[in-house]
């Protein structure tokens, strides 16, 4: 009896903070958005002028207990094909516009969006690719248990600074 109670004590809490992180999630989302209106209109014409249409990326990647949602980037490579209609490698594709986009993280701006929609959240893993999903051991497919961020661990402790930190 004491057991259910703590326990469902602790899922109290646990909702309450999920509550807290959805409004964080959707004031900072929305005030970026409006703040950065000018540079992802004019992202979007650059793209659209050096890449062309569309100007958005999509693509499937898996949220919430593995459940797939349609993740949105900027575009930053060419579709161009091979004599066979093969797509070229991605560095034959990456454009300069794109490569500048990718090393800013300018082409991650559009994620916004998909936290408005409850998608995913501001800070949290970042969501691989769905062909990875079968790979996860049972402690690596605890990120599923959460929404996907648009900045996770690795990000925010300098994934290129090369310090060797340790993960539990």
């Amino acid at each position: 009896m004491i057991y259910r109670l703590r326990r469902l004590t602790q899922i109290k809490k646990e909702l309450e903070l999920i509550g807290i992180k959805r409004i964080f999630d959707l004031v900072t989302s929305v005030s970026s958005l409006i703040i950065l209106s000018p540079v992802l209109v004019f992202i979007g014409f650059l793209v659209h002028l050096k890449i062309g249409s569309p100007v958005f990326f999509r693509q499937v990647r898996p949220g919430l207990h593995g459940k797939p949602f349609v993740i949105y980037k900027f575009r930053t490579m060419m579709d161009e094909r091979n004599e066979e209609g093969d797509l070229l490698l991605d560095g034959e594709r990456l454009t300069p516009l794109g490569r500048l986009l990718r090393k800013t993280s300018l082409d991650e701006l559009p994620e916004l969006f998909n936290v408005i929609k409850g998608d995913m959240s501001i800070v949290r893993p970042r969501p691989l690719l769905m062909q990875y999903l079968d790979r996860y051991t049972p402690k690596q497919a605890r990120r599923h248990k959460v929404k996907p961020g648009i900045t996770g661990w690795a990000q925010v402790n300098g994934r290129k600074a090369g310090v060797e930190t340790r993960r539990d």
